[in-house]
């Protein structure tokens, strides 16, 4: 049997079509299946509207994802465990390369994804960047994961001291007991966290969690990113001059952060002496200062590559590691000569 676990929580927009989607494409897939939802205190019609599509309804009342995926596959009487937000729209495509790659002994996975709806600019590029690092990696994000029940047992489900980043951390942990794979489809997920915040606060966000993971251990500090429960204006898309500029200034930082080796590259005299030299300059300092996210990534990559046991991860591992410290390092350097040479400016 395969098993559906959507957690939700005031999901009565979202939920209606997530679900329809599940039992149509579950009936084209053709075998036994269950739906669980769990509903982790709702104040809205989520619970009835699961009943009315036959799922089955687990009360929990976490406010904690993680606890609430858990909640689920304790019900769950599946041995392939699918995890599926409420907000996330699957494929028949999806479901059978999942139980295809399982067939074949994988223990679990998951997909990429991509904005539905409208979204700024920003977002759309933050996830595509984004997805070619986490498919490098192999690492899923929780939109849309699934796993054998076996595998889920070994690791001890999702990491309850986590309020964020429990997808990547079940997914390392899959990788130390076996096969994980990122199917090539991607699923529709629900845009309405970042037309909710502002460009520059969720690249502040997501910086600050990236050098103190501790953050992710208390639900405050990413509240406002991942469980916020207002969900009246999901399709909310007018934003204020403040958050339209703060939103073209994530934009043009993406745009650096994609376009890398343009910047890297050696130009032409002409060229460096020209206006554009001055673009490449802002550029580079851009690129500089955010080279140093790769610290707190190249330490999770080593974290992860004691701790593996398969030898091809262990080379992955070692390999994306070892470019990520030698670009994190050349940051350091590159950051104290700018601020070097502008404080010598500064007191000229």
């Amino acid at each position: 049997m395969i098993s559906f676990i959507v957690p939700a929580h005031n999901e009565e927009l979202c939920l209606p079509r997530t679900l329809d989607v599940i039992n149509e494409i579950a009936r084209i897939v053709g075998q036994p299946y269950e739906l669980i939802v769990v509903d982790d205190a709702s104040t809205d019609a989520t619970a009835e509207i699961a009943r009315q599509r036959q799922a089955t309804v687990v009360k929990v009342n976490h406010r904690h994802i993680a606890a609430t995926r858990n909640s689920g596959a304790k019900a769950a009487r599946g041995e392939r465990l699918f995890f599926v937000d409420a907000d996330t729209l699957i494929t028949p495509g999806a479901i059978n390369s999942a139980l295809q790659w399982m067939d074949k002994g994988a223990i679990g996975g998951g997909a990429l994804t991509k904005f539905e709806g409208s979204v700024p600019l920003y977002a759309n590029l933050l996830m595509s960047w984004l997805g070619f690092f986490i498919k490098l990696a192999g690492i899923s994000g929780g939109a849309f994961m699934f796993c054998t029940r076996d595998a889920f047992n070994k690791v001890g489900g999702f990491n309850e001291k986590l309020y964020g980043a429990e997808d990547a951390a079940i997914s390392s942990a899959f990788k130390r007991e076996g096969r994980f794979v990122i199917i090539n489809e991607r699923l529709f997920t629900s845009g309405r966290r970042l037309r909710a915040m502002s460009g520059l606060a969720t690249l502040a966000t997501l910086v600050r969690v990236a050098f103190l993971p501790s953050e992710l251990t208390r639900r405050s500090s990413v509240e406002k990113i991942w469980y916020n429960s207002n969900r009246t204006e999901d399709n909310h898309t007018s934003y204020s001059l403040a958050k339209r500029l703060s939103n073209a200034i994530a934009f043009l930082i993406l745009v650096v952060l994609v376009t890398l080796p343009l910047w890297i590259i050696p130009w032409p005299a002409a060229l460096l002496n020209s206006p554009l030299g001055t673009v490449r300059f802002g550029a580079k300092i851009v690129l500089a200062h955010v080279s140093l996210v790769l610290w707190p990534c190249a330490i999770f990559l080593l974290r992860s590559l004691f701790q593996q046991t398969r030898w091809l991860e262990r080379i992955k591992l070692a390999i994306l590691s070892s470019l990520s410290l030698w670009i994190a390092c050349h940051a350091v350097f590159r950051v104290y000569s700018i601020w070097h040479n502008l404080a010598e400016w500064l007191t000229r």
